[in-house]
């Protein structure tokens, strides 16, 4: 006998997917803008970098990790897999953060804006929503 589990996966209504799509889309512009100013080096990018303890010959590099993030991110096949490994960078961004300003808030930055990547995510794929329900 041969016995399946069925679910069905609902599609998320217009306004959720169009949610979901401008939070992703607007996510996607920034880490572009940010990846593209490390690459090309641009100076606010090798000074800030600089400010939080990296040596400025790891800008560039920094800029074409977050560039295949950003790229795995963008292609809906592979989404999720940049919303970790995004999900990563940021934690790291945090931690150092952290450490850098005591006390200060600025860590909020990458952990906000780590949840808008998940969000975007969230709205626009079912699948997600069923293996993470936020409510039954």
């Amino acid at each position: 006998m041969n016995t399946t589990a069925s679910r069905t996966v609902q599609s998320p209504n217009r306004a959720m997917l169009w949610t979901g799509r401008i939070i992703s889309g607007l996510c996607i512009i920034f880490l572009l803008i940010d990846a593209i100013m490390k690459v090309v080096r641009a100076t606010p990018s090798v000074e800030g970098t600089a400010s939080l303890g990296f040596s400025d010959s790891l800008v560039r590099p920094l800029g074409v990790v977050v560039l295949i993030f950003t790229i795995l991110y963008a292609v809906p096949r592979t989404a999720v897999f940049g919303a970790l490994l995004l999900t990563a960078h940021l934690g790291g961004a945090t931690a150092i953060f952290i450490n850098k300003y005591h006390g200060q808030w600025s860590f909020l930055f990458p952990l906000t804006f780590c949840v808008l990547l998940w969000a975007g995510l969230f709205l626009q794929d079912s699948k997600l929503r069923e293996i993470v329900p936020l409510r039954k």
